[in-house]
C-alpha cells in the first residue's frame, strides 16, 4: 500500500519539478541550478520505482536511502533558489511543500522497514 502512495507521489513530484525547472530555464532564464535541481528531483522518483523492484529487503531500503538523499538535494536546491530571490515565495512553496511531504513518506518507510528487516531475521 505504501509503495503504491510513494510511488504515485514520487512521480507526480518528478512532473511538478520539469515544469518548475521549465519556469527556472524560460521565465527565470536560471541554467546552472535548474539543471541540478532536474537532476535530483527526477531522480527520487526513478529510485523510488528501483526500491520497489528490488531484489531484496536490504536492497529496497538501500535504493529508498538514495530516493532519500536526492528528495533531500532537490529541498536544497529549492531553497536555495528561493533564498536567493530567483524565485518568489509562491513559485517556491508547492513544490516545496510537496517535497518535504515525499522526504516524510521516504523517511518512514524506511524506518518501518528497518524495523521489520530487524524483527524477521
Amino acid at each position: 500500500m505504501s509503495e503504491s502512495i510513494v510511488k504515485n507521489k514520487s512521480y507526480q513530484l518528478a512532473i511538478e519539478g520539469v515544469r518548475f525547472f521549465q519556469l527556472l530555464q524560460n521565465d527565470k532564464r536560471e541554467f546552472v541550478l535548474s539543471k541540478q535541481f532536474l537532476r535530483s528531483i527526477t531522480s527520487v522518483g526513478a529510485n523510488v520505482r528501483e526500491a520497489i523492484n528490488a531484489q531484496s529487503k536490504a536492497d529496497f531500503i538501500h535504493k529508498l536511502s538514495i530516493s532519500q538523499r536526492e528528495c533531500d538535494e532537490s529541498i536544497y536546491w529549492l531553497e536555495l533558489l528561493k533564498d536567493t530571490n530567483i524565485v518568489t515565495e509562491q513559485e517556491f512553496s508547492p513544490i516545496y511543500d510537496q517535497a518535504k511531504e515525499v522526504l516524510k513518506i521516504i523517511r518512514s518507510i524506511i524506518i518501518t522497514s528497518k524495523k521489520n528487516l530487524v524483527h524477521n531475521s
